[in-house]
């Protein structure tokens, strides 16, 4: 969508500048003019498009998203969508908090130009009614990831030891100070380390697992260096830790783990269309709606208020009750997936 989110720009991106003279003149001689040469490139990419579908889980929030990043960019495709008369539609796409009141107006001003709009859950739609945009005529439909269907069975069994995957977030909370950040993500790693050592103790095997490649590697490091410092360690034995680097790859890492214990939505999303028993950790009000909709909602707790013993309590529970609930998972995962190819029905014939 811009070349501001390319691999080659982010790591060759010059610092901000502290004197804002300098940072206002590269914005006015540089910024500019290649922002309209994004627009122009933009309006010839979509010559001849038909339609322009816009996905993702949480686009129209604004976690770790401000009004002139990813709000902006769907704003300018949108636009140069109806230009080009190209049908405009928002698929399975989460929605809000918005708290900054250029977002709201930029999210609401795309989403007016839209000729469909669905909601992967009922808190998305609500919560844009909430914000004074009419969702009457909308849908809501599961996220866009349960239509996968992996070409291999899942591997569950009743082996010993038991493999638990473990999801991890490089997370410092929302609109805190930089060292408040930091105190958050450090409190984060101690409380997920106490986790792990507990299965080590209770002699199961850990695989770590993240959800996104650009953030994630270091908490898996820091987790590790940590229970490392607590004590021996023989990663050999007790935890997998593979490198990934695709989607497919990860499905693959998930179907060989009994249970997931995860933070990033879609590491517990896709653990959930693999029929895998889940203990959430929630950061975003997405993840508890998931859970909900698969009758996981006790097996839940936000990050912010991160209790190792509760986890612990939490995960114990989820084991025992394994059985009478990956039936109910499964049954859920393939029902959202009918309602998705309803969805593709709808979009494709009659939109």
């Amino acid at each position: 969508m811009s070349y501001r989110y390319g691999k080659d720009f982010r790591s060759k991106a010059p610092r901000t500048h502290d004197n804002p003279v300098i940072r206002f003149l590269r914005r006015l001689l540089i910024r500019l003019p290649r922002e309209l040469l994004e627009w122009i490139k933009a309006f010839r990419t979509l010559k001849g498009t038909r339609m322009l579908v816009m996905t993702g889980t949480g686009m129209l929030g604004d976690f770790g998203i401000g009004p002139f990043d990813l709000h902006y960019e769907i704003l300018k495709w949108s636009i140069i969508a109806k230009v080009r008369r190209s049908k405009l539609l928002f698929v399975s796409v989460g929605a809000g908090p918005l708290d900054h009141p250029l977002s709201r107006w930029i999210v609401k001003f795309a989403l007016s130009l839209a000729d469909y709009r669905s909601y992967r859950d009922s808190f998305s739609k609500e919560y844009l009614a909430s914000i004074g945009f009419n969702t009457a005529g909308d849908f809501v439909y599961p996220d866009l990831a349960f239509s996968l269907t992996p070409d291999f069975a899942s591997q569950t069994s009743s082996r010993k030891p038991r493999i638990i995957g473990l999801g991890l977030m490089d997370y410092y909370g929302k609109g805190y100070t930089p060292e408040h950040g930091r105190g958050i993500y450090q409190q984060y790693v101690e409380t997920i380390a106490s986790f792990v050592a507990w299965l080590f103790d209770h002699e199961y095997t850990v695989r770590l697992l993240i959800g996104d490649l650009a953030y994630d590697q270091r908490v898996k490091a820091d987790v590790v260096n940590l229970l490392r410092r607590r004590g021996p360690l023989h990663p050999e034995r007790k935890i997998i830790d593979e490198p990934v680097s695709s989607v497919e790859q990860l499905i693959a890492q998930l179907a060989t783990v009994d249970m997931v214990v995860a933070t990033r939505f879609h590491n517990i999303l896709l653990a959930l269309m693999l029929n895998k028993p889940v203990v959430a950790v929630s950061y975003h009000e997405k993840i508890p709606s998931l859970m909900a909709g698969v009758g996981l909602a006790e097996y839940c707790q936000t990050i912010d208020h991160l209790d190792a013993q509760r986890l612990v309590e939490q995960f114990s529970k989820l084991e025992q009750n394994s059985d009478l609930l990956k039936p109910v998972i499964q049954q859920k995962a393939e029902e959202y997936r009918r309602a998705l190819d309803e969805q593709y029905r709808h979009v494709f014939n009659h939109v």
